[in-house]
């Protein structure tokens, strides 16, 4: 059984550990006044971690030197949503070969069985500055965080180490076999979590991959804007950052 699978039934087995028993009881106690934000779910790559700035560091050394990051990141973006609605493969797998087709589609000088040098960066892939302390306040106040994430539980395992806590839960695409926008990650969150959708908040930087699915299962939704985009959907709430998202929880759970 992987660890996600053995973190979650401990949630709900009749033979928990006392630790677990004893910290539950006590979020539970702390919760009575938060009781309408229970969990906090989030994307990771783009959300917590700068996920475009770990794929373009990655890329540009094999690339011309006027190439813009920005358009870039945009260009393996929409090659890597193209790829993963082939089918299910482990993310490992799709940063290896879209990260190949993407440097030769620029001309890159890369050879046919060279591979990408994406599944080797990730481990260097780093948070963006305000999630450490965003995410401490969060557990800080009681709730239960839980991260919904579209690559293999190996590689989102280098991600948590930097997060500065680890989540309750986690949902890899590799626990679904599939890919956001599809809706098995939060199904098999509510599965795992026993959690209700009332009481949970989805928080995500990507309307495609999290905002819209999210919301068209019952879930309010936080976007995270990063980019000043366009609204494509209809978040109950868009922030710049994760700064100010535990305020923004507290009052959600208010209302």
């Amino acid at each position: 059984m992987s660890r996600w699978n053995a973190s979650s039934r401990a949630r709900t087995s009749p033979h928990r550990s006392f630790r677990g028993s004893a910290r539950r009881a006590a979020r539970a106690e702390a919760r009575i006044a938060v009781a309408d934000v229970e969990w906090v779910t989030f994307d990771c790559y783009g959300t917590l971690i700068d996920w475009e700035r770990g794929i373009t560091d990655a890329l540009l050394p094999h690339l011309g030197p006027g190439t813009d990051r920005r358009a870039l990141a945009e260009w393996y973006i929409a090659m890597e949503a193209n790829f993963e609605r082939e089918g299910y493969h482990l993310y490992k797998d799709v940063l290896d070969r879209v990260g190949r087709r993407v440097l030769r589609s620029l001309d890159a000088p890369i050879g046919e069985d060279e591979p990408s040098p994406l599944p080797a960066s990730l481990a260097d892939w780093r948070p963006f500055p305000e999630v450490p302390a965003a995410l401490r306040a969060l557990a800080d106040g009681k709730r239960y965080v839980a991260i919904l994430s579209n690559v293999d539980r190996d590689l989102l395992e280098l991600s948590i180490g930097r997060l500065g806590i680890r989540p309750d839960l986690a949902i890899t695409a590799e626990d679904c076999g599939s890919y956001k926008p599809a809706p098995g990650h939060w199904r098999t969150f509510l599965e795992r979590s026993r959690a209700s959708i009332e009481r949970t908040v989805h928080v995500g930087a990507s309307q495609y991959h999290d905002m819209r699915p999210a919301a068209g299962l019952g879930f309010r939704t936080v976007f995270v804007d990063r980019h000043g985009e366009p609204l494509e959907s209809s978040p109950t709430r868009v922030v710049r950052d994760l700064a100010s998202l535990p305020a923004l929880i507290d009052e959600l759970a208010a209302t």
